[in-house]
């Protein structure tokens, strides 16, 4: 920051202002010119309700989102009270107000005003609130005529003293400041837009010559950053919290709805191609005694291993998932020949040899019981499947543990093969 340079206050460019405009009021000598004038003045105060409906608009955003009156209510109020706008009404979607303010009457000159106001400007805006691109609800604002009245009268006064000289001099200028006050509330309301539209926060406003609008805009760009932060860790919260809905905890596996999620498209892409798709149904044998002799953790330690070695066996783009307790699923999709599947059980079967280290310096033995259904052979859907697969674990189970079996169509006629 430059030593010894001051931005000019909003106060002083606003007195300016008022000694430029009684000089632009020298122009209206005659009828057409003040009729102009008036015109002009008409677009600026509906431009200026544009604006105010905008910074509304940013502002009840999220108060309407959550159908909070109170809150709609307070933050009206807070710029209404402070612009020249007479009524502002916040609509729901579906038409309810939510919140209303109304420019109290303070005598005779106010009633003027608005009467005034209503005679020349525009009809009330509407303007929609919108929400991720869901239109949300509405604004409705109607202009006061204060400053309108005071122009006027500053004008008449001009016409009685001024040339046309300098009627020209002070047109020039009000348009220099004009542009001076516009241009950076067009900037801040452009990124605003961008922000509240396109979900682009990395723009920023632009520093401004004035040194109220400067410091609003690093207000806004600080917000901005804020904002940008806060949708990032949204998003990292939201990937954790998907992640744990449709994982297993414990052993970081898919879980059932995941699986089934999964099943679903690759059964209905295999009838589209004529392919093949596998489901083995998995299920951990001596499990409770584990539990029963060495305690949950050993249980726990169990599953987690037994995942870790499924996992392992599996082809890049299988799919391993916990359904719940020590049972487990897999899809092979496609699948070629059904003794693709076996030789994929036998290696998931042969690789529970090994010891697994439980809490306390133990060691425990596990083996895996495995049912296998093929589509179409043993059903069209998921639950067929499933219900296939598990009827041929359980046949495993009866009659040997820790080996597997493919279900076979009516008549129930199955393929036992068990490890030797």
């Amino acid at each position: 920051m430059k030593v010894g340079h001051v931005r000019p206050t909003l106060r002083s460019v606003i007195g300016r202002g008022h000694l430029i405009l009684a000089l632009v009021a020298v122009t209206l000598a005659s009828v057409s010119m003040t009729l102009l004038g008036v015109l002009a003045l008409r677009v600026y105060a509906e431009h200026n309700l544009h604006l105010i409906a905008r910074s509304i608009n940013y502002t009840v955003e999220a108060a309407v989102v959550f159908n909070d009156s109170a809150a709609a209510t307070e933050s009206l109020s807070l710029i209404a009270s402070t612009e020249e706008v007479a009524r502002a009404e916040v609509f729901s979607a579906n038409g309810k107000l939510l919140a209303q303010w109304i420019r109290p009457e303070t005598g005779m000159l106010s009633r003027v005003e608005l009467e005034l106001a209503h005679a020349l400007l525009e009809q009330p805006i509407s303007q929609p609130i919108l929400h991720q691109g869901r239109n949300i609800g509405s604004i409705q604002l109607t202009g006061h005529g204060g400053s309108l009245l005071r122009f006027l009268l500053s004008g008449l006064a001009g016409i009685l003293i001024c040339t046309a000289l300098s009627a020209w001099v002070a047109l020039h200028l009000a348009r220099r400041l004009l542009r001076g006050i516009t241009g950076p509330l067009q900037s801040l309301a452009d990124v605003a837009h961008a922000a509240r539209s396109e979900r682009d926060f990395d723009r920023r406003v632009p520093p401004a010559r004035i040194a109220e609008l400067d410091s609003l805009g690093s207000d806004f760009n600080a917000l901005l950053g804020e904002m940008e932060a806060w949708q990032s860790h949204l998003q990292s919260e939201n990937e954790t919290l998907a992640h744990q809905a449709y994982h297993d905890s414990l052993t970081g596996l898919p879980n059932r709805a995941f699986f089934e999620g999964r099943l679903v498209r690759a059964l209905r892409s295999a009838s589209k191609v004529n392919e093949r798709v596998a489901v083995l149904f998995l299920d951990s044998d001596r499990f409770k005694d584990i539990n029963d002799n060495f305690g949950h953790a050993a249980g726990d330690a169990v599953l987690v291993a037994v995942a870790d070695r499924v996992r392992a066996q599996l082809r890049e783009g299988d799919l391993v998932a916990r359904l719940g307790g020590d049972e487990f699923a897999i899809l092979l999709a496609p699948l070629h020949k059904i003794e693709d599947a076996q030789r994929i059980a036998d290696k998931i079967i042969a690789s529970m040899d090994l010891p697994i280290a439980v809490p306390g310096d133990a060691q425990v033995f596990t083996s895996l019981s495995i049912g296998i259904a093929l589509y179409p052979d043993h059903g069209a859907t998921p639950g067929d499947l499933l219900n296939a697969a598990d009827a041929a674990m359980y046949q495993v189970k009866r009659l040997a543990s820790g080996g597997q079996q493919t279900a076979e169509p009516d008549p129930p006629i199955v393929n036992v093969h068990h490890r030797s």
